[in-house]
């Protein structure tokens, strides 16, 4: 009887894969994987530490699987091993195991490609759980497993790790470590796996995925811009994205592939955080807001329909209203069609949490308030301005209603329509008929040749 195994994914897009990942790595040793944790052989939590209170959230759900574990040793005598991953796994460590010894198995980012072995020790031997959280010198990737299974339609791929920007409220750097960057050639040859295997884009990840910088073929380090243009190469490859990336490493070459790439897709998320550059220079963002600015024109030069999402943090210790007013003030310059906004809540070993100056809880709220509000009101706009336009559809799967279809748009809207579901993996021109708050419904746009395949353009050097 195959072995089963659940993994619950936290946090960023990252994560998502890092769990793909770990998966392929215990499918190498008999574990298939479960949609849910009762009677699993092994569960594992992937962790995030990037927001308030992370941590509280594992360990809530690690007292529900304490449960399940006995469950299974009282039901059939068999072992549930619990397995704590990620970031809060790389930042708490002993403490996971001193507050639930019950944990079998503590492991970092970094140290996945190491999952057979340890669950191997902790079944062989009765000396108890094994934690590794290393920065270790050899690469993960190259020790990993390939792909156990196709991701679907749309597909993710990690090609950068770590961060070297050091802001003030951020773990990164201490969870995920230093900047590191894979190699080209690992890179395409992953890619073309993921499209042989029917995806049809792909978002490329990274901590600072812009600041990318892998060695290239011809010996030399290729920034994004030039691994976005050998990607598109790539037949049957039809649509990239990236995220999450730095303002500061947004350089010429990245520009200008936004112009140059047809299948580099018009929606950046960019994160900002704040527009105040007293704040900006805190939170050691190391660009001013007119800075930012400047980036933004830029690229809306290189590519007029592109559509910017952003992060924002409010209530950073010492922002004063002035400072709160410069961030509405970039907001409204700039205009966003999505955005990701929080309270500031200080993240224990980093800089910003030791400050003295912190913005009382009730003013955080209401500036949060103030700012998503305004954000909404940008996110309905261009939504609404959809309205009657058509748009080509990346098909992703079935929807919840009979004969209904998904897919997203190039702005990455979720789009549902009706048509026949053999054409899932492909394009549909979708004229929009109804604007939803976070989503659109529309109608194939003509009969019989609306659904085809993208034919990628072949005029790129």
């Amino acid at each position: 009887m195959a072995k089963k195994l659940f993994i619950k994914t936290f946090g960023c897009q990252m994560n998502v894969y890092d769990s793909a990942r770990m998966a392929d790595s215990l499918a190498s040793v008999g574990y298939v994987p479960s949609d849910v944790p009762d009677g699993a052989d092994i569960v594992v939590l992937n962790t995030c530490h990037i927001r308030e209170k992370a941590a509280e959230k594992v360990y809530s759900e690690l007292g529900r699987l304490r449960e399940l574990q006995a469950e299974k040793r009282e039901t059939d005598g068999g072992r549930m091993l619990i397995a704590v991953a990620g970031c809060v796994a790389q930042a708490e460590g002993e403490e996971i195991l001193a507050r639930a010894p019950y944990v079998d198995i503590v492991l970092g980012p970094q140290t996945y490609h190491r999952f057979p072995a340890l669950v191997e020790q902790v079944l062989q031997d009765d000396s108890g759980p094994a934690i590794d959280i290393d920065f270790p010198a050899e690469d993960k990737f190259d020790l990993l497993p390939e792909e156990s299974a196709p991701q679907g339609v749309s597909a993710f791929l990690t090609i950068q790790e770590g961060c070297d920007r050091f802001c003030t409220f951020c773990v990164v750097p201490y969870t995920r470590g230093a900047e590191q960057s894979r190699p080209v050639e690992a890179i395409v040859a992953e890619a073309r796996r993921l499209v042989a295997s029917g995806s049809r884009e792909i978002t490329l990840l990274g901590q600072n995925v812009n600041a990318f910088h892998g060695l290239g073929p011809d010996g030399r380090d290729w920034g994004l811009g030039r691994l976005s243009r050998c990607l598109a190469a790539i037949d049957g490859l039809w649509r990239l994205r990236y995220t999450t990336s730095h303002p500061r490493d947004m350089d010429d070459e990245l520009i200008e592939a936004h112009r140059d790439v047809p299948e580099l897709m018009p929606f950046l998320h960019l994160p900002v955080q704040s527009g105040s550059d007293r704040i900006l220079a805190a939170m050691n963002r190391r660009h001013t807001a007119d800075e930012y600015r400047r980036i933004v024109d830029r690229l809306r030069h290189a590519r007029p329909d592109i559509a910017l999402s952003s992060d924002f943090i409010v209530g950073f210790p010492g922002e004063s209203d002035e400072d709160f007013a410069a961030t509405l003030r970039l907001v409204n310059d700039v205009g966003y069609v999505q955005a990701y906004s929080f309270k500031y809540s200080a993240r224990p070993g980093t800089p910003a949490a030791s400050a003295d100056d912190h913005v009382p809880e009730g003013v955080r709220r209401d500036r949060l308030e103030s700012l998503q509000q305004l954000l909404r009101a940008q996110r309905d706009v261009f939504n609404s301005e959809q309205m009657g336009k058509t748009l080509p559809v990346l098909i992703e799967g079935e929807g919840r209603e009979d004969g209904q279809l998904v897919g997203r748009s190039p702005f990455l809207h979720p789009v549902h329509f009706t048509g026949p579901k053999h054409r899932i993996g492909y394009v549909a021109n979708i004229r929009v008929n109804e604007v939803l708050t976070n989503s659109l419904r529309g109608v194939i746009a003509a009969p019989t040749d609306a659904i085809a395949p993208v034919t990628p353009r072949r005029t790129l050097a």
